[in-house]
């Protein structure tokens, strides 16, 4: 399990990671973030494709496709815009700040995705130690954005 934890981790660092490099292909391509994204995505695909000709039951896969539902399609649009939107805002607010929002966002869509067991996946109830985590992440937040101005206000509250 511990190794899941860890290809996790390494996911974020390739956000990160993704983030700078496609915000600085955008730059390089006269500020245009819709090919930066395209070309990231064109470049994944044959990354994909390569993987999955050799990892994959290509031909049982293909088989099963237009037996999907429609919606199942929507990962690519989600997937297509979460990487527009990180090449679009990293430049503009800073990678910390894009993950930071990113991550408390994806955080409470998952706990609504688990709490009630939507799009097909299993239930995880929410509990108390999940709500205080949100919390913690909440005031992490909050800390983060506006510490220095709350730092700024005290000490002048303070000094009044």
């Amino acid at each position: 399990m511990l190794f899941y934890y860890l290809i996790a981790l390494l996911a974020g660092v390739a956000a990160a990671t993704q983030a700078a490099v496609n915000s600085q292909l955008a730059a390089g391509l006269g500020g245009q973030p819709v090919l930066a994204a395209l070309v990231s995505f064109a470049v994944g695909t044959v990354f994909l494709a390569l993987a999955g000709l050799g990892l994959a039951d290509v031909p049982r896969a293909w088989a099963a496709l237009p037996r999907q539902p429609l919606w199942l399609w929507l990962g690519g649009v989600l997937g297509a815009g979460f990487v527009l939107t990180m090449v679009v805002l990293a430049p503009r607010v800073g990678i910390v700040n894009l993950l930071f929002c990113i991550i408390v966002g994806q955080l409470l869509a998952a706990t609504v995705i688990d709490h009630w067991g939507l799009l097909r996946m299993p239930a995880r109830p929410m509990n108390w130690s999940r709500l205080l985590g949100l919390s913690v992440m909440a005031l992490g937040l909050g800390l983060f954005f506006f510490g220095e101005r709350l730092a700024r206000a005290l000490a002048q509250w303070g000094k009044a």
